[in-house]
C-alpha cells in the first residue's frame, strides 16, 4: 500500500510540474522580460542580457534563506498562474467545440450555415460525378468521385451542425449514432461506457486525455495575448502556443471521434443486451435501429 501511495504522489507531482509549474515559470519569465524591456526595447538582446546578469548577481548576493523564499515564491506564483489558466481551459474548449455562448450565437449560426451550405455544395458535386458515370467507370472517373467524396468528409463527416471543424466531428458521431442506430448518445453514452471492455476504455481515455492536454496547451496563448499590451513579441509566443494546441486538438478529436464511432459499431449490441432490449442469442453484430430506439426511450426516461 505504501508503494501505491508513493507512486500516486510521484504521478501527481509530475502532472503538477508539467501542467502548472513549468508553463507558469515560462510565463513569469516573459512577464519579467516585458517589464524590463517594454515596447521600445522589445528586441534589445544586449539590454536583456545585462538585465539578466544584474538580476542573477542580485539573487546571488541574497542570504540562503532569502534565496529559498524567493524560489518558493516563484513556484507559488507559477502554480497560481497555472491554476488560473487551467480554469480558462473551459473557454478554449467551448470555442473549439461549440456551441458558442449567447453573445456570439449569431456569429455561430451564420458560420454553421456557411459550413452547411458548403458541405451540401460539395455533396452535390460528388453526386453529379457519380450520375455522370453510373455504369463501369474509368480510373480517372473513379478518382474524380473519390476526390470529391474526400472533400466532403474533410469539411465534415456529416451535415454540419456546429460552427467549427472540431465541433462538427463530435456532432457527426452524435448524428451517425442517432440516424444509423437510433441511439441518442447524450443519454446513452454513460451507459455504454459502463459495459465497455477495459481495452476500449483505455483507448478512449487516452484519446480524451490527448485532447484535454491540447486544450490546456492552447489556453496558455491567452495570458501571452494579454502580455502584448506591454511587450509586443508576446504575440508571436501566443500564436505559436495557440497553433500548437489547436493542431494537436484537431488530431486528438479526430482520433477520439473515430474511436467513439468504432466503439458504437462494435459494442452497441452489448448495451442492448445489458438493458434487456437485445436478443443475447444473436451474438455479435451491429445494433439495429429498432434496438437503438428502444434504448433511447429507456435511458431518456421521458425527458
Amino acid at each position: 500500500m505504501g508503494g501505491f501511495f508513493e507512486q500516486l504522489a510521484k504521478t501527481l507531482a509530475d502532472r503538477w510540474i508539467s501542467l502548472l509549474v513549468l508553463p507558469g515559470a515560462f510565463f513569469l519569465g516573459a512577464v519579467w522580460l516585458s517589464v524590463n524591456l517594454g515596447q521600445s526595447d522589445a528586441w534589445n538582446v544586449a539590454l536583456s542580457a545585462r538585465r539578466v546578469e544584474n538580476t542573477a548577481d542580485t539573487v546571488r548576493d541574497l542570504p540562503s534563506g532569502a534565496q529559498a523564499l524567493l524560489v518558493v515564491a516563484v513556484l507559488a506564483a507559477a502554480s497560481g498562474v497555472g491554476f488560473v489558466v487551467q480554469a480558462l481551459a473551459g473557454v478554449t474548449r467551448r470555442v473549439w467545440l461549440g456551441p458558442w455562448p449567447r453573445p456570439f450565437a449569431a456569429a455561430a449560426t451564420a458560420r454553421t450555415a456557411r459550413r452547411r451550405a458548403r458541405w451540401h455544395q460539395l455533396l452535390e458535386e460528388r453526386r453529379a460525378f457519380e450520375a455522370a458515370s453510373p455504369g463501369t467507370r474509368t480510373p480517372e472517373q473513379q478518382h474524380r468521385i473519390d476526390t470529391a467524396a474526400e472533400r466532403v468528409t474533410r469539411l465534415a463527416m456529416a451535415e454540419p451542425g456546429r460552427p467549427t471543424w472540431m465541433g462538427d466531428r463530435i456532432h457527426a458521431v452524435e448524428s451517425v449514432a442517432y440516424h444509423r442506430y437510433g441511439l441518442d448518445l447524450t443519454y446513452g453514452w454513460s451507459r455504454l461506457w459502463l459495459v465497455l471492455p477495459d481495452a476500449a476504455r483505455t483507448e478512449l481515455t487516452a484519446a480524451h486525455s490527448a485532447f484535454a492536454a491540447a486544450v490546456a496547451t492552447g489556453t496558455w496563448a491567452l495570458p501571452y495575448l494579454l502580455l502584448t499590451v506591454v511587450w509586443w513579441p508576446a504575440v508571436l509566443i501566443a500564436a505559436g502556443i495557440g497553433l500548437t494546441g489547436w493542431t494537436r486538438a484537431r488530431s486528438a478529436v479526430a482520433d477520439l471521434t473515430t474511436l467513439t464511432e468504432a466503439t458504437l459499431d462494435l459494442h452497441g449490441r452489448t448495451l442492448a443486451v445489458a438493458l434487456g432490449v437485445g436478443d443475447p442469442t444473436e451474438g455479435t453484430g451491429p445494433l439495429t435501429i429498432g434496438e437503438g430506439e428502444r434504448i433511447t426511450d429507456l435511458v431518456r426516461k421521458g425527458r
